[in-house]
């Protein structure tokens, strides 16, 4: 089994369609993505586009939040919507014989909102409660900290659900724009998976998606890390210091080494146990319970991020400790050992990550939105099975921007 792809014509709009058929189960899900209409088009007025998530998961204006909820639920329908950084995504699932009655659904919630008073001073009152709740999670503050020093001037630097100013400014005027704006065919990629034939699928999505605009769509602006490496220490009325850090990392999203950089970052930090930094920051000198680092490479930017919790008195030794490590990486690179590890760990886990059909339809769109030709996952897996200890260490002394690391700390 594997995911396809494929497309539909709706109103002179061929919207791609990512497509895999599944009969073990009577069921069918439905994903349509909407590109460069997450947090990232929030430039004007950060959280709207997760503001606008929570409207849409409210029914229709016609129905209202509970008779529209009891009228899925009569149906073991689910429709929901989420923002991401770079899309904003409508998920549908139901049973196959309720495909039809949940298109209609869909269909019925994009023509007629809940833009009521009521809506949207619940999920304001409910957006600015989480934020204040935020105001205590260290973690969080000190993530959305380094953000704001790596990405300072950008809309990567505010938080994707907002601030309480920005929050409280969010009018219905805000979420209608956005919705007209992202909410279009151009923008739009279908993922379906289930128990029907690709020629139903194609008819019924025709249909429900048919009142949409067409709209434009616009590429994903990327943003750099800032140049200047810098450091931010916020205190609080805390028992641990809780340390995150970040550096540049010069790739594209659509680079064809990126598999080197897969292996390499896991070899530092992603890889738990046996990862040079939680050897050196827990094993071997009981700085922090973990220690974790890896690479975000997206449309939008690319960086290298990670975090530890650790003492109070032990902050300065366990910060210098990540700069030495990474310091070494670049310098001396990895050895065989750590290598022909990690080739078997990646590998041989790799059925886990194919095992389910969501996941199968995740890894072909992420592939496609990437750029990549389909099977472009398998065709990494050989590279990284076949790659050279001299190839990797010659990418990962290239890196030298990784031994810029900007720090943000929350301590007492």
């Amino acid at each position: 089994m594997a995911a396809t792809i494929d497309s539909i014509e709706i109103n002179g709009v061929n919207v791609p369609l990512i497509y895999e058929e599944d009969n073990r189960l009577p069921i069918v899900t439905t994903q349509i993505v909407f590109t460069n209409s997450g947090s990232i088009s929030d430039s004007r007025k950060s959280g709207v586009a997760k503001f606008s998530a929570k409207v849409l998961n409210e029914g229709t204006l016609k129905l209202g939040s509970n008779a529209f909820a009891e009228s899925l639920e009569s149906k073991a329908i689910h429709i929901s919507a989420t923002a991401g950084v770079e899309t904003f995504v409508m998920e549908v699932s139901s049973l196959k014989d309720e495909y039809e009655n949940s298109l209609k659904y869909l269909s019925t919630l994009l023509k007629d909102p809940n833009y009521s008073k009521e809506t949207m001073s619940k999920i304001k009152t409910m957006t600015l409660g989480s934020l204040s709740r935020k105001e205590n999670d260290f973690d969080y503050i000190a993530g959305s900290e380094l953000k704001r020093l790596m990405f300072e001037g950008t809309v990567l630097a505010k938080p994707a659900s907002g601030t309480k100013e920005s929050v409280k400014s969010i009018r219905v005027t805000d979420i209608k724009r956005f919705v007209k704006e992202h909410i279009v065919l151009s923008r739009a990629i279908i993922v379906v998976g289930g128990d029907l034939s690709l020629e139903e699928i194609k008819s019924s999505m025709k249909e429900a998606l048919s009142s949409l605009e067409v709209g434009k769509s616009d590429e994903v602006e990327h943003f750099g890390v800032s140049q200047s490496v810098k450091k931010s220490i916020l205190k609080r009325e805390t028992e641990q210091a809780y340390i995150y850090f970040g550096t540049p990392y010069n790739m594209k999203v659509d680079d064809e080494e990126y598999y080197k950089a897969r292996v390499a970052t896991f070899i530092l930090g992603t890889g738990g146990f046996g990862s040079r930094l939680m050897e050196e920051i827990r094993v071997k000198r009981g700085l922090a319970y973990s220690a974790y680092a890896r690479v975000q490479i997206t449309k939008s930017s690319a960086y290298m991020s990670g975090y530890l919790q650790t003492k109070l008195d032990s902050m300065d030794e366990a910060k210098k400790t990540v700069s030495e490590v990474i310091n070494d990486f670049v310098k001396n690179g990895i050895t065989k050992e750590e290598l022909e590890q990690t080739k078997k760990f990646l590998l041989g886990s790799e059925p886990l990550r194919v095992e389910t059909m969501s996941q199968r339809l995740n890894r072909t769109f992420m592939d496609y939105y990437k750029g990549f030709e389909s099977g472009h996952s398998s065709a990494e897996l050989e590279k990284i099975k076949n790659l050279k200890l001299k190839d990797l260490n010659k990418f990962i002394k290239s890196h030298k921007e990784i031994l810029d690391i900007t720090y943000a700390i929350v301590t007492k």
